[in-house]
């Protein structure tokens, strides 16, 4: 099952915990898992300003994106400034 990081800034909603290993074979269903076990955090996670990251790619696909069983799947916040 693919393993999702939480973002340093949200693991106050998860209790702290920084990871989870969750099914899904897409980046939408594996966040839906999480989604289940702490409602609203799908909408910090799933945002334009936010990259989804599998296994170390950034993936213009976001939740479409496919993740096999060993996948890593990251959120990184956009960096913005000149």
């Amino acid at each position: 099952m693919p393993t999702v990081y939480i973002p340093t800034l949200l693991r106050a909603r998860t209790g702290g915990q920084e990871s989870f290993v969750l099914e899904g074979e897409t980046v939408g269903a594996v966040v839906d898992a999480l989604e289940a076990r702490y409602p609203g955090l799908k909408a910090l996670l799933l945002r334009p300003q936010v990259a989804v990251c599998v296994d170390d790619e950034v993936c213009p696909a976001g939740a479409l994106e496919p993740v096999r069983p060993e996948a890593e799947i990251h959120f990184i916040a956009a960096i913005t400034g000149g």
